[in-house]
Order: C-alpha cells, then structure tokens, then sequence
C-alpha cells in the first residue's frame, strides 16, 4: 500500500517521485516479483478506497536512491483492513475487495454527457477535443470537469457507468447554469457602463392633483 491524498482511475497514468525508502523498497518489490500495489485515497484522517496500479517503467534513478517511476491504475477497491507495516517490509499492506465495474449505459447516454462537456468547455472558451463514443468512459473525464476532491472520491466509489455518467451529468447542468447566469451577468454590468443617451422625464405633461 502507498497511501495519497490522492485519486486515480482505472487506465489512467500515474507519475510518481519515490524518495522514503519505505516506498523504495515497495517499487523495488514491485518490480523483481511483477506484482501491483495499492493506493488507498487518505481523506477525511481515514483510508476506505483506492486504486490498484502496475509499474510500467522507472523513468529515472538518483544517486539517492530516489526514482520516479510511471505506473498505470488498474482497479477500484475498498479497504477490508489495513496494516500500517507488513511483516519483513517497511511499507504498509490491507486486504481488499475489488468493485466490479459495470458498464451499463448505451452511446445516447454517453452522446449526451459529452455534449454537455462540450458546452461548457465553450462556455469557458477551452478547447474541446472530440472523444470517441465507442471508446468513451466516464473515467477519462472526471478529471476535466473542476470536480471537487470529494466529488471525485464519490465518483471513485461507484461501480456503474450509469451511476457516475448521472453524476457528472448533474454537475455539467448545474455547472453550465451558473456560468450562463455569471455571463448574462457580466454583459449586463458591461451594459450598464456604457455611455447612453436617455430621454429626460417631461415633467411639464404630467399633471398633478
């Protein structure tokens, strides 16, 4: 284990800097026996969920002894128990329970979450660069959309496609709304500075009792 106050997703890649030699010692086991290890999410002074990852590649070694390695995470799993040092190694291990990810959601769904995307990258004048239906899952975009750390940490612990794309489908709305609203608010501030030409009140047509 090597907790973060981090979260990854499945496929994503995961650059890391290892300096304590607890965790030199997990990438140097990592790598003579080619097995994975975990990183549980350390949030709210607790560890629940995490990410399993696999090195790929240690990019560079210092005289130190220090490495920055690549890695790839892999799957989602809750943490049945944790300990701090495994037996003979310095670093920590848990038991684990891996969550099954379902996709159950069709490419309407998918169409219409990435259009929402779409939207409110225009809306904030970034680039948008189009993803494949086919090859869309909600994983790749959690990171894109300004989520807050617990947001994500929500999202991580959902099993279903239909789960998460209903999720970021609600943050896109609500998201989209309240920079529309900030837009027709600042046009309107904008107008109201501009020099105008306003008809006085003709006092002398308006009779009074």
């Amino acid at each position: 284990m090597f907790p973060l106050r981090s979260i990854f997703f499945p496929g994503e890649t995961v650059p890391l800097h290892i300096f304590e030699n607890r965790y030199k010692q997990l990438i140097q086991d990592c790598k003579e026996e080619a097995v994975t290890f975990g990183i549980p999410v350390y949030i709210n002074d607790s560890i629940a969920y995490g990410t399993e990852v696999q090195l790929v590649e240690i990019v560079n070694t210092y005289e130190n002894g220090e490495m920055d390695v690549v890695c790839v995470a892999r799957q989602v799993f809750k943490v049945i128990s944790f300990e701090n040092r495994m037996k003979g190694k310095l670093y920590a291990g848990a038991t684990v329970a891996f969550l099954d990810n379902i996709n159950d959601v069709d490419n309407s769904v998918k169409k219409e979450v990435l259009g929402l995307l779409e939207a409110l990258y225009n809306l904030m004048s970034v680039p948008f660069t189009p993803i494949d239906v086919e090859k869309f899952h909600s994983h790749v975009l959690i990171h894109k959309m300004g989520l807050s750390f617990d947001q994500e940490y929500e999202l991580l612990q959902m099993a279903k496609e239909s789960d998460r794309l209903a999720y970021i489908k609600n943050h896109l709305v609500t998201t989209i709304a309240v920079l529309e609203e900030v837009n027709r608010t600042k046009q309107t501030i904008k107008l109201n500075g501009d020099f105008k030409n306003f008809d006085p009140l003709d006092f002398e047509n308006f009779s009074t009792r």
